[in-house]
């Protein structure tokens, strides 16, 4: 049974952007594979970027890192989000990292790793200006003191602290700064406490990039890795960066409509004039986004044309003019950014969506198929 759209994903395109990225930072770099490798598929994408020099893979949740463990991946892992009463024994098990950034956390991290009759292998995270996840200034000492009597106990190890950048999309900005120099405070603090961690970290992409003074033992990739330009362009961007998905499908219905014709629900639009209308078999609930209406375009027979009317649960309807449409024609909604070729971006729908590519990559559903080039040709 064919799928009615399809995500071809180009291992190639993320070995590449993994290089550009290298070139710049000068570090170790963390390929971050959260959310299924955002939309791409965690495991094809993490095979692909270790292949290229990747040391590092991260996640969020014990799920995401046991799935890459038996999918046979011997890589360290740092997963960096959990209940405080999560079953970490079968982390330490797993030889996973993991993030701690609240002393309950550890304390649970610890019992288990008696339990386990295993050390368990622990980062420390920080929070510098996030205001998210991670210890903030008062309870930072706590947190190193406690995680340095587990280590003399020897139920722990503290194999990095690490921290997560609020702007690094401006890195000229004080905001940056701020942020390292309170990241160089919590080192400084740790230290103190008698701990000697191999790693620091907190560089994200667009860090890794611009931003030399975060970059520290390791830098975390997440949206360049995908292609995804982390200063904003719509497309590759001053770094050329390749994006890895191209989202595709084919036209199932085609009809000729007089002028004053109600398109999809509502109707919220109505035709101006006799056009072609082009039924496509993605809604919002494969990823398109209902706030992209009226802005949204697609390719379609060599250019683009718009999304109109209401984007459904299933489908969404395209007005393709005078074009020559018939049935199976097929038609890109985004994919990078080629010369000759005037595809949107997932950069350009999270504009005409008013969010990020993020949320645009990771939406795609699971009723859209995943089709992988390789990074290497096959041997003939």
């Amino acid at each position: 049974m064919s799928a009615l759209a399809e995500a071809e994903v180009d291992l190639a395109a993320v070995a590449a952007n993994l290089g550009t990225v290298a070139a710049h930072a000068g570090t170790a770099l963390m390929a971050v594979v959260k959310a299924d490798g955002f939309g791409h598929g965690a495991v094809p994408v993490a095979r692909a970027a270790l292949a290229a020099g990747a040391s590092w893979l991260g996640v969020t949740s014990a799920g995401e890192a046991l799935a890459l463990r038996a999918a046979g991946l011997t890589a360290p892992v740092l997963s960096w989000l959990h209940r405080p009463d999560d079953d970490f024994g079968r982390l330490i098990g797993a030889d996973v990292d993991l993030g701690v950034s609240t002393v309950p956390h550890l304390h649970s991290i610890a019992e288990a790793a008696r339990r386990s009759g295993r050390p368990a292998t622990v980062q420390l995270k920080a929070d510098t200006g996030l205001s998210r996840n991670g210890a903030n200034r008062d309870d930072w000492p706590e947190l190193v003191d406690w995680a340095r009597k587990y280590e003399v106990e020897g139920t722990v190890r503290v194999r990095g602290v690490w921290s997560h950048l609020a702007g690094a999309e401006t890195p000229e900005g004080r905001g940056v700064g701020r942020q390292v120099a309170a990241f160089e405070e919590a080192l400084r603090i740790a230290r103190a406490a008698g701990l000697r961690p191999d790693l620091a970290h907190l560089a994200n992409s667009a860090a890794a990039l611009a931003a030399p003074a975060t970059r520290y033992d390791l830098c975390r990739i997440g949206l360049a890795l995908y292609g995804v330009d982390p200063f904003g362009a719509p497309g590759a961007g001053v770094y050329r960066l390749r994006a890895a998905m191209t989202l595709r499908s084919t036209v199932v219905n085609v009809k000729r409509v007089p002028a004053g014709t109600g398109v999809s629900y509502g109707p919220d639009r109505v035709t101006e004039r006799a056009t072609t209308l082009a039924l496509l078999p993605l809604g919002y609930a494969d990823g398109l986004p209902r706030t992209a209406e009226g802005r949204a375009e697609v390719w379609l027979a060599g250019t683009r044309r718009p999304i109109v009317g209401r984007i459904a649960m299933d489908q969404c309807v395209v007005d393709a003019g005078e074009l020559p449409v018939a049935l199976g024609d097929p038609v890109v909604l985004f994919g990078p950014a080629r010369a000759g070729f005037g595809w949107p971006t997932a950069a350009e729908w999270a504009g005409w969506a008013r969010t990020s590519p993020h949320e645009i990559l990771t939406g795609i559903g699971a009723r859209v198929a995943r089709r992988y080039r390789p990074a290497r040709p096959a041997a003939e």
